[in-house]
């Protein structure tokens, strides 16, 4: 088997200097992670330098490392590649790797769903051909570059997962990506702090339509207010095939949606072809993503059916959804990320939970001013689904302040003082869902549910 990478393609991509030569079979940032054979790149962080790590990464295994200096206790005759910068090192490979690849590319962004749905396409395809895909959720300006730097020679599909907090970024990322297709899951008001409007966000996400292959098409969501807005844009940037996905119209739809013990049953005409699929997974959202993957396949000429079959793999990510069962309680893990989009669709995942049903909410950051009407707002969907709400953060006292008193469980200033309070109100039987913003550490309710009913 040829190896991914030999030092002399690296060099030639990063116009580097090799110290001695060497071949890698992957790629990493990480030294903790890092898979014997995988060339290791020292990308210098916010908090950390990635040269500090490299003498672990070669104990680990490293075949070679790409660095901008001699990094502390390696030596000079060590298999390094020396670059002038790490990060765009890490780009040009990332490119090096898409000039050669014959892999047809999907991109995917989104203010909600964007992992799940890449998930759902790295199913659906990966039954078709060889097909690789963004890890978890490396969208960044370092998790893009990587993933296609990451891409074998020999891929058919390559699914690449592209998030933005601000103007420009999704612009950068996809002239590395030049994807054949693209797909925006939702517009929300996710970080709507550093745009201001949502039609700002939507404007933000259509760059991906930007450096998309002559000939490539757009896949939009159909049930969204801003449907007119997305469509403009992809019709500004030239785009040849535009195509829509929703419940209530598009080009693919459900027309039939069950939840099982286990997750869901689908019904869905995609593109005019009626398919039926199960998801290990429940949640109408989930439904909804599997049917955009299947358009996809759909317009990529692929054969929708044995796709469709293959997403009876797809399961509920770590934090979106992730069903853990502790001490006789379900606990729903929605802990990964939240905005009122997102939380209002986990809500309902309550809806056919058995015994009481109970929701722990953090604050759902970067709302910008309108945050406390934002977390208000979710009154009616939190009393319709839920028996009990335990609430924290700043923001979430809003929420509190109008929530009917036949549901209010408690509010507490962060999630590390409502944790103690959640774990003594639990009771066998019980179905939490848990979810808020990363940065309102909801982990520790899980965490403090653990060691009470675990």
């Amino acid at each position: 088997m040829n190896a991914l990478w030999t030092s002399a393609e690296l060099a030639a991509a990063t116009l580097g200097r090799a110290h001695a030569p060497f071949a890698a079979n992957g790629v990493s940032i990480n030294s903790r992670s890092l898979a014997p054979g995988d060339l290791y790149i020292a990308i210098k962080g916010e908090h950390h330098d990635g040269h500090d790590f490299t003498k672990d990464a070669f104990a680990a295994g490293a075949a070679g490392a790409l660095v901008s200096h001699l990094p502390p206790g390696v030596s000079a005759g060590a298999p390094l590649l020396m670059v002038a910068n790490a990060q765009r090192g890490l780009e040009d490979v990332g490119r090096a790797a898409r000039a050669r690849t014959h892999a047809e590319v999907l991109a995917v962004t989104g203010s909600v769903g964007k992992t799940t749905a890449k998930e759902m396409l790295h199913l659906a395809f990966g039954a078709l051909g060889r097909t690789h895909a963004s890890t978890g959720s490396l969208n960044n300006h370092w998790g893009v570059p990587l993933t296609l730097a990451a891409l074998p020679r020999d891929a058919e599909v390559a699914v690449i997962e592209i998030g933005m907090n601000h103007f420009g970024e999704i612009r950068a990322l996809n002239a590395m990506v030049r994807p054949h297709v693209v797909l925006i899951t939702a517009v929300a008001p996710a970080h709507i702090e550093f745009f201001g409007s949502l039609e700002a966000i939507a404007d933000a996400k259509t760059e991906i339509f930007e450096n998309l292959i002559p000939g490539g098409s757009a896949l939009l969501p159909a049930d969204s207010p801003l449907t007119d807005r997305l469509k403009a844009r992809a019709k500004l940037a030239g785009v040849a095939n535009v195509m829509t996905f929703g419940f209530a119209a598009g080009d693919a739809h459900p027309t039939a949606y069950a939840e099982t013990a286990s997750g869901a049953r689908v019904k869905a005409d995609i593109g005019g072809e009626a398919v039926e699929f199960v998801l290990n997974a429940p949640g109408r959202h989930n439904a909804l993503a599997a049917t955009a993957a299947l358009l996809c396949v759909k317009v990529q000429g692929g054969d929708v059916r044995n796709a469709a079959a293959a997403l009876q793999g797809f399961s509920a990510l770590k934090g979106r959804g992730e069903k853990i069962a502790i001490g006789g309680t379900t606990v729903i893990d929605e802990s990964y990320n939240a905005n009122p989009a997102s939380m209002a669709a986990a809500l309902t995942l309550l809806t056919s939970a058995e015994g009481r049903k109970i929701a722990v909410l953090g604050d759902m950051l970067e709302m910008g001013g309108a945050a406390d009407e934002m977390h208000a707002g979710l009154a009616d969907v939190v009393a319709k689904n839920c028996d009990l709400a335990f609430l924290c953060g700043p923001h979430m006292q809003a929420l509190w302040q109008v929530l009917p008193q036949r549901v209010r469980g408690a509010w507490a200033e962060d999630s590390a003082k409502l944790a103690p309070t959640v774990a003594d109100a639990a009771a066998a039987g019980d179905t939490f869902l848990i979810k808020g913003s990363h940065g309102s550490k909801m982990a520790k309710i899980i965490d403090a549910l653990k060691a009470r009913m675990g």
